[in-house]
């Protein structure tokens, strides 16, 4: 093999690939729509579910409201558990778990149905983390007044935790997003799919790039109304 012949088959034909940017801008924007479907879907069910597995991670520790020790092991066990799989390997592990409750393990919806999974116990950990930085006074305070477990709940420590808990659900949503280009490049579409099968296994490093200037804008849209909500919310 010559060296011309070897430097081509690591990198590609040598000659530069043509965008037809009229067939191919639908369907980036079709893969974008998709993206954002399951970053949405995966935000609102992971969000939901994170939130009330991280608020009984914190009211049921150790002299806290809804003290159990045994709940919040289990509970603390379980996420240390799924937190720190990587989410590729996940999406692997989860195959017979997708089918039974999908009955498909490619597409969007099983690609969210892991997504959810893998959101949920990230998101229960931030949720946790910014409410054990609540004043225990205030709660005690709140105790004293006669307010009972849930009232503390709802109108004290999410509130009072609100701002923190939006700029985690901020980064959460970057890592939902890195999360769908890791399912669409494995058969769940969206804008992963699309930079691997029209850019990078075609050596259109063009569409590739495109690909990541539109996530990135995505990315930089919401961090900034994820920190101004935040801001507003710390202001209240």
């Amino acid at each position: 093999m010559s060296a011309l012949t070897a430097v081509t088959a690591l990198t590609g034909p040598a000659h530069t690939v043509t965008t037809d940017w009229g067939q191919m801008l639908p369907l980036l924007f079709e893969n974008l729509w998709i993206t954002l479907y399951m970053v949405t879907a995966t935000l609102l069910l992971g969000g939901l579910l994170g939130l009330v597995l991280g608020v009984f991670l914190y009211t049921t520790r150790k002299g806290s409201i809804l003290q159990n020790v045994v709940v919040f092991n289990v509970l603390n066990v379980i996420v240390n558990i799924f937190r720190p799989i990587p989410f590729i390997i996940l999406i692997a592990a989860l195959g017979p778990v997708t089918l039974a409750v999908v009955g498909t393990t490619i597409g969007s919806n099983a690609a969210i149905f892991t997504m959810v999974v893998g959101a949920t116990f990230g998101i229960a950990r931030i949720v946790e983390q910014n409410l054990v930085t609540i004043d225990p006074g205030t709660i005690e305070a709140a105790r004293a007044a006669g307010a009972g477990p849930w009232r503390i709940i709802l109108t004290l420590l999410i509130p009072e935790a609100l701002g923190p808990l939006i700029l985690g659900y901020t980064f959460v949503f970057i890592a939902i997003v890195d999360m769908s280009a890791i399912a669409g490049s494995i058969g769940g579409r969206g804008l992963g799919d699309f930079a691997i099968q029209y850019g990078y296994a075609r050596f259109n490093w063009e569409i590739t790039f495109v690909v990541v200037v539109v996530i990135v804008i995505l990315v930089q849209v919401v961090q900034f109304l994820g920190n101004w909500l935040a801001r507003k919310a710390l202001r209240r």
